[in-house]
């Protein structure tokens, strides 16, 4: 069950909008310089509930709605809307527009879903797609009883974390709870130094965007990025960290997994020319170190609402990826992600964005152009708070980020299972002939996600 694709309908029952219940005043608040590398984008993320109790039966979207408009006091970032300044740089306007929310009704169980395929039975059913605001919700309705929570969000206000943040904090509201974790607004704790110091390798990570080619120059597209869901054995993922730690220098399940993966890209790739460049770039949270020898300044980054992120990378020709050992491509992600893992590599970027601005800039492993070789973007998830998302009627049965993003680059995220302590969930978007061979080079690695794992 679950791998077999089972057509149904989704049908939209009502749309609202959700605003905070309390008083509000309009003001403007700025982007970061962190905050200006992303593009506008939108990620989503899906919880699955599996049907409540009969005293929960019918409240669901009522208790939804009402601690989704006490989040929002907090949270009320998510409420406004991103508009250009005179610049044309965007800043969030926070006006308590509120948030799009679509009640909805799927003729199908929740245990007839393709986990595995997300494009199939994810995309454009459940995940909403944002047409206003920041932040859009669709709650789904099942016909076995359970139902599906969604949200998109606008990536230039908010990062993974956030989003966790405010989901985590919108569940414990709907149970009465304390919130854990108030967001701090303070955009100074990321302002530039006077006068910056923008390390020049920086300049290798990141580009102005008007420096990249036209889109003519770019290759026309005869792929295009597909999403799928996989599990991955506590088991597995030991043996990755050995097979990577052979070299006697112990690398983090992160740099091994990724090494791993990066191998198995540069496989599909090796056909065509083994002397193209293959870049893998890691997601980096710069919170804990901008808070670093400041105990004052590392709380309130803690809370932080927005983005802090960085995306190192590395480059390598597809013919050694594939003949080197996992071991020796372990330490080549170790060595690229190391120098992004300190606090002046943070304080850095935010002066070189500053010394750009106010032209956008992006990370140079996001821009595959012609006889480039394979791209991908690991970003971890393993913080994913599927265990904390109870709005009151249980824990979900199945959480997962989603990023169909467009362009070339894939996109990876290892995440928690809900179900095996141990076990990962990774949600990947890669080309087809990439995912195809990941699962003929490494069945026993990637296992195709099923409700028969999840237990439904």
């Amino acid at each position: 069950m679950g791998s077999v694709k089972e057509e149904f309908t989704v049908a939209v029952r009502k749309n609202e909008v959700v605003a905070a219940v309390a008083p509000f005043q309009d003001h403007w608040l700025p982007l970061t310089n962190l905050d200006l590398l992303l593009p506008p984008l939108d990620f989503g993320v899906f919880f699955c509930y599996k049907k409540p109790t009969s005293s929960h039966s019918g409240r669901m979207l009522s208790v939804l709605k009402k601690s989704l408009a006490e989040a929002l006091i907090s949270y009320y970032g998510l409420g406004g809307e991103v508009v250009p300044n005179a610049l044309g740089e965007p800043e969030l306007l926070c006006n308590n527009r509120g948030v799009d929310f679509v009640e909805a009704y799927a003729d199908i169980e929740l245990r007839n879903l393709n986990f595995h395929n997300p494009d199939d039975s994810i995309e454009g059913k459940f995940v909403p797609t944002k047409k206003r605001g920041v932040l859009a919700v669709q709650a789904t309705e099942l016909k076995c009883g359970g139902i599906v929570v969604a949200c998109a969000f606008d990536h230039r206000v908010a990062d993974a974390y956030t989003a966790n943040m405010f989901l985590v904090s919108w569940a414990e509201i709907a149970q009465s709870k304390p919130v854990s974790m108030v967001p701090s607004f303070r955009r100074s704790l990321l302002n530039p130094r006077r006068p910056g110091r923008a390390d020049p390798s920086l300049d290798e990570m990141y580009v102005p965007i008007p420096s990249l080619p036209r889109p003519e120059e770019n290759h026309e597209p005869t792929d295009h990025l597909i999403s799928r869901i996989y599990y991955v054995s506590s088991d597995q993922i030991i043996e990755l960290q050995s097979l990577a730690s052979s070299d006697g220098d112990k690398r983090s399940k992160l740099e091994s997994f990724s090494a791993f993966l990066w191998k198995q890209v540069a496989a599909f790739a090796a056909s065509k020319d083994r002397n193209r460049i293959s870049k893998m770039g890691i997601v980096v949270d710069g919170r804990s170190r901008l808070g670093e020898g400041d105990e004052d300044k590392a709380t309130a980054m803690a809370y932080h609402f927005g983005n802090v992120l960085s995306v190192p990378y590395g480059s390598q020709p597809i013919g050694e990826l594939i003949e080197q050992p996992l071991c020796r491509v372990a330490k080549q992600v170790h060595e690229f992600l190391k120098p992004a893992t300190n606090k002046e590599h943070f304080l850095g970027l935010i002066d070189w964005v500053e010394a750009h601005r106010p032209e956008p800039a992006m990370t140079r492993v996001y821009n595959v152009v012609k006889d480039d070789g394979p791209a991908v973007v690991v970003s971890s998830g393993l913080r994913f708070p599927v265990s904390k998302m109870d709005f009151g009627w249980g824990c979900p049965a199945f959480g997962s980020y989603h990023f169909p993003w467009g362009g070339l680059c894939g996109y990876v995220m290892p995440m928690p299972s809900p179900v095996r302590d141990g076990d990962w969930v990774v949600y990947m978007l890669l080309l087809k002939g990439q995912l195809e061979q990941i699962e003929k080079g490494a069945a026993l690695v990637f296992r195709p996600l099923t409700s028969d794992y999840l237990n439904l």
